[in-house]
């Protein structure tokens, strides 16, 4: 299928990813039970969820290489299981281990690859160079990659997978290991591919690159979508806002707490912080009146800021335990994927 012919696949389509009730089973063990997911065109869609969830899973079976035990899936209109041929040349696929020939050099990597979709000589240099000059390789490109560090393979395994130029991009923990720059380099890189049209359904355990990334995010737990909406309406959804006082005199806190109870009608915490006191924020309006009243009392104050929930707390509440609580546990669900072409 051409580009443009991909572009036409896919120019009528609101909906990249249509789910519906996807179920995996391995032996006794349900990895998924029940995924529904809507993934807009353009957009890119965040599943967060801990090690076993079910999310690279979930993620095989959208991308055609598990074949689901129930439940079906459409990728800009084409269903997975009779169509799949399209819907491969729809997709591209990374990831959480760079799936190149650590005896070849970038380029050969990225030629060889270009070559297997149907590029020709010239075009996979030409493809190859452009791909490498994107995400900062060129002066390594004849280096072999033994020599190349975790980010450098994890940035050409995405550049690998965008060699078809596909509409739809799965990124299976793209950042997995990678350093605190590196992995703001990709995202960069993701937020340009979503820009020049495509659309990514992003997977990971980093909460702060959802957080910065996703427009909608599915938080899977047990094989089961447990929450979904955008950042703030997940936020929202486990409370509101908190407003964090640090007194300047300690001996005032408790005529502080009093006072701050008393105008916004809540519960307060001490933090273990000398002189700050947390409480929950529901009506904003009120905290002009609290001011007022500390002023009043000649209670001063060093510092105040409001925070909203962050999605720590949300991932916490939804799941009961931490995103990376369970990275530490030696079975890791991808090990347990067993190889099933559809």
């Amino acid at each position: 299928m051409s580009i443009q012919n991909r572009k036409e696949a896919t120019a009528n389509s609101e909906w990249a990813i249509e789910a519906r009730g996807l179920v995996k089973n391995f032996g006794d063990n349900r990895a998924v039970d029940g995924v529904n997911l809507n993934v807009r065109a353009g957009t890119i869609y965040g599943v967060l969820g801990p090690n076993g969830a079910g999310k690279t899973t979930t993620i095989r079976m959208l991308a055609t290489l598990l074949k689901a035990d129930e439940g079906s899936t459409r990728i800009f209109g084409y269903d997975v299981a009779k169509d799949p041929h399209i819907v491969r040349q729809l997709i591209g696929v990374t990831g959480q281990y760079a799936s190149v020939d650590e005896s070849l050099s970038a380029t050969e990597n990225l030629i060889i690859f270009s070559r297997l979709l149907g590029l020709s000589r010239a075009e996979s240099r030409n493809k190859a160079a452009e791909l490498l000059e994107e995400f900062g390789l060129t002066e390594a490109a004849k280096r072999p990659l033994k020599n190349f560090s975790g980010g450098m393979r994890r940035r050409l395994d995405l550049a690998a997978s965008l060699i078809a130029q596909p509409p739809l991009i799965f990124l299976d923990e793209p950042t997995t290991g990678l350093d605190p720059r590196t992995r703001n380099q990709m995202w960069d890189t993701i937020r340009r591919l979503v820009k020049t049209g495509s659309t990514v359904l992003l997977t990971t355990q980093y909460l702060q690159e959802a957080d910065e990334l996703a427009d909608r995010i599915a938080v899977i737990d047990h094989g089961r979508v447990v929450a979904e909406g955008t950042v703030n309406e997940l936020k929202a959804s486990v409370g509101t806002s908190s407003l964090h006082l640090s007194i300047q005199n300690p001996q005032d806190i408790q005529d502080a707490r009093q006072t701050i109870e008393q105008v916004l009608k809540v519960q307060t915490s001490i933090s273990s912080e000398i002189g700050k006191i947390t409480a929950p924020m529901a009506d904003a309006d009120k905290v002009t009146d609290l001011l007022i009243a500390l002023r009043q009392k000649g209670i001063r104050l060093d510092e105040m800021s409001v925070q909203k929930p962050t999605l720590d707390e949300v991932f916490l509440t939804i799941t009961g335990r931490g995103a990376e609580d369970d990275a530490s546990k030696s079975s890791n669900e991808s090990d347990k994927v067993e190889e099933e072409r559809v």
